[in-house]
């Protein structure tokens, strides 16, 4: 049974002061009149029904998922007492979905990634499902994008000769400097790593037994129609050893398998990645809001309520929030976050 699991446990610090840890990045319109987690939400339904598809989030984001994905069953809301990184919140997904689905096959999914063509991301999904489901069980099969820049903000993943639609993957790699990430590309043979992964649920689980230390603590767990569940997942779930899923399992297991994409992706990881997907007017602006322009080029504003004008005004960029209004040379806007810790 395929099922998809959305990840939406960010707290996207990046995007401050937009987005904050009572409105995180998933929850904004960044790039559409939808949010981030609703586009994620739209683009499965066209392939997984409502039924089985999952979001993994904390407690506090509960009523914002049920909220925005009022389609979604509240069953399927999983909930994390505290973030511990992707392996443990894997696992109890894995453990959670598995005793709906027993034979689960499951497409993990970051809830702020924009994709563009969503109907070849769909297809892509389907190869990978199919693949795990009627040719090889054991396999973790991630998508693999295909890089168009040297881009550092990624990690990568080697693949061996390519052969056929599922590759096999040689290595994953960190992220790269920029001289590394122009070697990549001009080699060929790496792909960046999007964080999505699609694997038997049952498979998975044999994996975190063997490779993450963790997975004792949450093997515990009585079943999730049980009136102790709750209790006692907020009292093991903070014992779980906080790890990535790339470390724990795909950097160890022997079975990992990459389909390379070229679908429009970008995960919008900072406001810079802003001008890689918003359209731009014909002065090289990107304007959200009620912004009128008087010979003013090449910025970036997210306005509130209120009405902005631009006179005159080149390469700057204003966020503009209820709690405070940031405005800077556009060259800097990558650092807007280092202030979130230091206006606190």
């Amino acid at each position: 049974m395929f099922c998809a699991l959305i990840m939406a446990g960010g707290k996207g610090t990046r995007f401050w002061p937009k987005s904050t840890e009572e409105m995180p990045k998933q929850f904004l319109k960044l790039i559409d009149e939808r949010t981030m987690i609703q586009l994620t939400y739209d683009r499965l339904l066209k392939t997984i029904p409502a039924e089985r598809i999952f979001v993994v989030a904390g407690e506090r984001y509960k009523e914002l998922v049920k909220e925005q994905l009022a389609s979604l069953p509240e069953r399927n809301i999983i909930i994390e007492p505290e973030g511990r990184n992707t392996a443990p919140c894997i696992l109890l997904a894995c453990s959670y979905i598995k005793q709906i689905y027993e034979d689960a096959t499951i497409a993990v999914l970051p809830s702020d990634h924009a994709i563009k063509n969503g109907e070849e991301f769909c297809d892509i999904l389907n190869t990978a499902k199919d693949y795990v489901e009627n040719k090889n069980k054991q396999a973790i099969v991630t998508i693999g994008i295909t890089p168009n820049r040297p881009e550092t903000g990624y990690g990568y993943i080697k693949f061996e000769k390519k052969d056929g639609e599922v590759i096999k993957v040689e290595r994953f790699v960190e992220k790269p400097n920029l001289e590394t990430a122009k070697e990549y590309l001009s080699q060929g043979g790496y792909l960046w790593n999007a964080g999505m992964f699609i694997f038997d649920a049952g498979n998975m689980l044999n994996e975190l037994e063997q490779n993450y230390s963790s997975y004792e603590i949450l093997n515990n767990l009585p079943k999730i129609e049980s009136s102790n569940y709750k209790e006692q997942l907020d009292k093991l779930y903070p014992k779980c050893e906080s790890i990535s899923i790339d470390y724990a399992v795909m950097e160890k297991s022997k079975n990992i398998y990459v389909i390379p994409g070229d679908f429009g992706w970008d995960d919008i990881g900072t406001w810079n990645s802003l001008e890689r997907y918003k359209e731009k007017d014909e002065s090289d602006n990107i304007l959200n809001g009620n912004i009128k322009n008087y010979n003013s080029k090449n910025n970036i504003i997210y306005a509130g309520d209120k009405k902005v004008i631009l006179l005159d005004a080149e390469n700057i960029f204003c966020i503009d929030t209820d709690e405070v209004l940031v405005i800077g040379n556009k060259d800097s806007i990558s650092k807007v976050h280092e202030l979130r810790t230091i206006e606190k």
